[in-house]
């Protein structure tokens, strides 16, 4: 069977708008090729050769382009709003930076009060922005303990809460809009002051254990349209397996390692690659696809963690 190489020609359809064309652009994207030649009385004078790919910036980092652009842009944008609401001291640098807030236990009044949670290399702070007011701050050096309490809301929901033990004794309890990410950034501050005199006790908790291996992996993920390769970031522990994307609030995959049957490679195209697909296989009969550009390390990871009760061959 022979390709069919013919060229691209462009077609009409009334029904098309100008909406139906955005979504296309945001979603999937489009891909320019261009050449162009000016001419004056048929003498050539200026040629113009161009190739732009054109979406939206979820599909593009879906696609792993224009990633450390992303992530400089985002890390200059937080240092920026930091530095204008903080006043952040001389040589402070900001970690992280989410909605939260904190839990006043003194006085007359007893209720958590909102604001905005600020990690820096120096202190942790719950900030509120109208009136500003500092609501709560310590600094690392006196942090001893930190870990994820769960704690049922007057709703019935349950929600994880951030305990921290101060070096004088008291305990406070912060809310934050990713409780696990500020948890586990917390923790590798104050690990990284850690003196003599400090003894550090930090206890990952079941929900955040340590990573056994973190990057980028892309997702397979179902879509009413049909699966669509998204990128993000993979992290897999003892327990569980998730991926979110950089655009997400919260993880959209959480497999758990114990439903893990089978972890195969198979030759499918993904934007890693050829061969770079990985299938994992659940007790509950679906497969999981992901993509990675080192699959090998992945899959001996997950076949490491799973309960292994279908095939490992890798496919050929």
């Amino acid at each position: 069977m022979t390709a069919d190489l013919s060229p691209m020609r462009p077609t009409r359809d009334p029904r098309v708008t100008l909406d139906d064309l955005l979504e296309v652009v945001l979603n999937k994207g489009a891909v320019l090729h261009l050449d162009l030649i000016v001419a004056v009385a048929d003498i050539p004078l200026i040629g113009v050769s161009l190739r732009a790919a054109i979406a939206g910036m979820e599909t593009m980092l879906e696609y792993g382009m224009m990633r450390h652009w992303d992530e400089d842009t985002r890390a200059w944008a937080e240092r920026s709003v930091a530095r204008r609401a903080l006043d952040l001291r001389e040589d402070e640098n900001v970690v992280c930076r989410m909605s939260g807030g904190h839990l006043l236990t003194e006085g007359l009044y007893h209720g958590w009060r909102p604001g905005t949670v600020y990690l820096t290399d120096r202190r942790l702070v719950v900030l509120r922005d109208e009136p500003r007011e500092i609501l709560w701050e310590t600094g690392l050096d006196a942090v001893t303990a930190v870990r994820l309490e769960p704690e049922r809301t007057v709703g019935g929901e349950e929600r994880l809460r951030l305990d921290v033990a101060l070096a004088d004794g008291g305990r406070e309890r912060l809310s934050a809009r990713e409780p696990g990410e500020l948890h586990a950034l917390l923790t590798e501050a104050c690990a990284g002051r850690a003196t003599p005199a400090l003894p550090f006790t930090f206890t990952p908790s079941a929900e955040e254990d340590p990573p056994l291996t973190k990057g980028h992996l892309w997702y397979h993920e179902p879509r009413r349209g049909g699966p669509l390769w998204r990128g993000g970031q993979g992290r897999l522990t003892a327990d569980r397996l998730t991926w979110k994307s950089p655009v997400d609030s919260r993880p959209a995959l959480v497999l758990s390692t114990a439903d893990v049957t089978a972890v195969r490679r198979v030759p499918a195209y993904s934007p890693a690659g050829e061969g770079s697909v990985i299938a994992v296989h659940t007790t509950a009969g679906d497969e999981v696809r992901l993509a990675a550009d080192d699959p090998e390390a992945w899959t001996e990871r997950l076949r490491a963690t799973g309960s292994m009760a279908g095939p490992v061959a890798a496919a050929g």
